[in-house]
């Protein structure tokens, strides 16, 4: 069985509504409170607290601070996970070092379990039971619905949602095709076949309309903490209205992903696109002439969705039983390899058309591009390829497998 996620809005009433809020408040200190514990301890005594030593002391927290009693074990212990999944994503290089968040930056909470929510839903719409807080009328429809498993409460933007992973089965039609991709800026697919998905309109657009905004926003008088400045009333309400496009857009986008990707994995078992790194293909530009430059392609680059595409694919070829592969780009080399004689010829940014030095062959850049990484993986020993994205849909905080399996340690600290 797979795990799917599934988002659902959250229609609570007004006393419900501030006792959210009042939660999630909770769970931030707590946060706080766990990230300066591990600080205090590491500098003053040279002991590195983990999140056993951390969850061991929630019952004596508790008994200190009984309003932190409603909010449930499970879930404060969650808490603490991400607290703990945030150094060692320190520790591996991942990210910063973990800091203090303040209300507007904490989102929501999670339960890890079945304990203390239930969701009363068939998967469309339906209404949600939080322990000491009833039942909250929710909207929303899963494509497949199952077992629930996990639950995350979020605020986004004024706005609830309900975040629930289901254990399911999912299945998707496919046919016996095969086809490869190429992810561009200029057109944001091409296909081997030589079909091309243009960039959405709607992307142009949205920038026009939020450069404006943002130019509108600011006129007015913006907040300076350093200088203890208040934001003036104009200037919050153009902030929404620039965060309100911002949402509008980023929802078009997925919604045109996944009826751009569903439509190609319903014709092709075999879907072979390219390994990109995405991260550093929009890093920002060294101190230099061509900084805007580098901007405007970072800005193309994310406004695409390309790592979006490549995930979706990746788990819809999985849920209808076929393959989805990424070709090596750096070893393979598609832009600049011929599809017909497997030869390599440079070939630069500028240039869109591949004129194969060595057999002639004249091609579309991006179309050339695509066949070649169709033509490796038609060579590519399909038993022992990765059959899709097995990989279950990652919660939120993440790690309970590990954290369930292994044994409960008693406090190394007193």
């Amino acid at each position: 069985m797979l795990t799917r996620r599934t988002t659902f809005r959250l229609y609570p009433t007004p006393s419900q509504e501030a006792k959210l809020y009042e939660w999630r408040r909770l769970h931030c200190y707590l946060y706080n409170a766990a990230i300066a514990d591990r600080r205090d301890m590491y500098k003053r005594w040279g002991i590195s607290l983990t999140y056993y030593d951390q969850q061991n002391i929630l019952p004596a927290f508790k008994e200190e601070w009984p309003e932190f009693v409603e909010l449930g074990s499970q879930a404060l212990q969650a808490t603490l996970k991400r607290v703990d999944l945030a150094y060692q994503s320190f520790f591996k290089g991942l990210r910063g070092y973990p800091k203090f968040k303040s209300i507007r930056q904490y989102s929501g909470w999670t339960y890890p379990a079945l304990a203390g929510w239930k969701a009363l839903s068939d998967g469309e719409n339906g209404k949600l039971r939080l322990s000491n807080l009833g039942e909250i009328q929710m909207r929303g429809k899963a494509r497949t619905w199952g077992q629930p498993s996990t639950c995350t409460i979020i605020n986004r933007n004024g706005k609830w949602y309900a975040s629930i992973t289901v254990k399911c089965n999912p299945t998707r039609e496919t046919g016996e095709g095969a086809i490869g991709v190429d992810l561009g800026c200029q057109d944001a697919i091409t296909l081997s076949t030589g079909e091309k998905v243009a960039k959405p309109d709607f992307i142009l657009e949205n920038q026009r309309q939020v450069k404006r905004a943002e130019k509108a926003k600011r006129r007015k008088r913006s907040p300076n903490r350093s200088k203890g400045i208040k934001g003036s009333n104009r200037w919050k309400r153009a902030q929404r209205k620039v965060s309100r496009l911002k949402r509008k857009v980023a929802r078009q986008r997925e919604d045109w992903a996944h009826k751009v990707t569903s439509n190609i994995v319903s014709g092709n078992s075999l879907v072979v696109g390219e390994k990109l790194n995405i991260k550093g293909m929009t890093r920002k530009a060294r101190k230099g002439k061509r900084r805007r430059q580098k901007a405007g392609l970072n800005r193309s680059i994310l406004d695409v969705g390309m790592a979006k595409i490549s995930t979706m694919l990746d788990y819809k070829e999985a849920e209808a039983g076929g393959f989805y592969l990424e070709s090596p780009t750096l070893k393979l080399k598609p832009t600049q390899r011929c599809h017909e004689c497997w030869e390599l010829t440079p070939n630069l940014l500028s240039d869109r058309v591949h004129n194969c030095q060595h057999c002639s062959c004249v091609e579309d850049r991006d179309v050339n591009a695509a066949k070649v990484n169709l033509r490796w993986g038609l060579g590519t020993d399909l038993h022992t390829a990765k059959r899709g994205s097995q990989a279950s849909t990652p919660t939120a905080t993440g790690g309970w497998k590990q954290v369930w399996e292994g044994k409960r340690q008693k406090p190394s600290v007193a």
